[in-house]
């Protein structure tokens, strides 16, 4: 990635006003581009899950049990280029020092226990940068952290679903539906996350984003070249 090549661009005065700003046409053509390829990969895994879940209400268990395999594989497709865009905004603005808004998560958006759980302590954390950029940081790197747990709690419940050997079925329809929840509000608050960032990105670096955006989407969950910031590795070398 190039070196910095000039200051970043002004901040708006808040998340809201991003959100209503018109991006200039290459701007904002990136940003329905990426918008509608998550939204796609988020309506699949969502439409294969409420099929599952119909299937078992309506007592068909071994249709279900079909269907909720394939869930669990729509939705390792969403949240790899989920992450792997988290990533990009999370590198780029460490590299180039880009300055975005980002508003703090909010708990009461998160069914699941552990998603309630990252809000909070990410809300808590907020509360003392008084850094724009460590705040935005911050809020991408607990994302990533959030999509990745998510990911593998609702495989692995989903997996052993469909395998007939989680320990109370019951509860794991429940849990698989809490995440597919939860992972809609990460998959939101990074839509918003990257409009702020776009606002802000000087039109020279987008190649560069777009490059490392492609590049962070196809790494494997899990593959050592996928570093996983977390909350406190997002500081490093701050």
């Amino acid at each position: 990635m190039k070196a910095r090549s000039r200051p970043p661009l002004s901040r708006g005065r808040s998340v809201q006003q991003d959100w209503r700003t018109c991006l200039p046409e290459e701007k904002a053509l990136i940003f329905q581009e990426h918008e509608h390829d998550l939204d796609s990969l988020y309506y699949m895994f969502s439409v294969s899950l409420n099929e599952a879940i119909e299937l078992k209400l309506t007592g068909l268990p071994a249709q279900a049990m079909s269907a909720i395999r394939v869930s669990s594989e729509l939705c390792a497709r969403l949240t790899r280029p989920l992450a792997g865009t988290l990533r990009a905004l999370h590198d780029h603005a460490k590299h180039y020092g880009t300055v975005p808004n980002a508003a703090p998560l909010d708990p009461e958006n998160y069914h699941g226990p552990r998603g309630q759980r990252s809000a909070r302590m990410s809300g808590l954390l907020d509360k003392v940068l008084f850094s724009h950029r460590l705040q935005f940081l911050h809020k991408v790197s607990t994302l990533e952290e959030m999509v990745e747990d998510l990911d593998r709690d609702f495989r692995g419940v989903a997996d052993h679903l469909a395998g007939g050997l989680y320990p109370d079925p019951e509860r794991g329809w429940h849990e698989v539906d809490a995440g597919h929840y939860d992972l809609n509000t990460c998959l939101r608050e990074t839509i918003v996350l990257l409009k702020s960032f776009l606002v802000v990105l000087p039109s020279g670096q987008l190649g560069d984003f777009e490059k490392a955006v492609h590049g962070q989407s196809h790494l494997a969950s899990g593959d050592p070249a996928a570093p996983r910031h977390g909350r406190m590795g997002a500081f490093a070398g701050q």
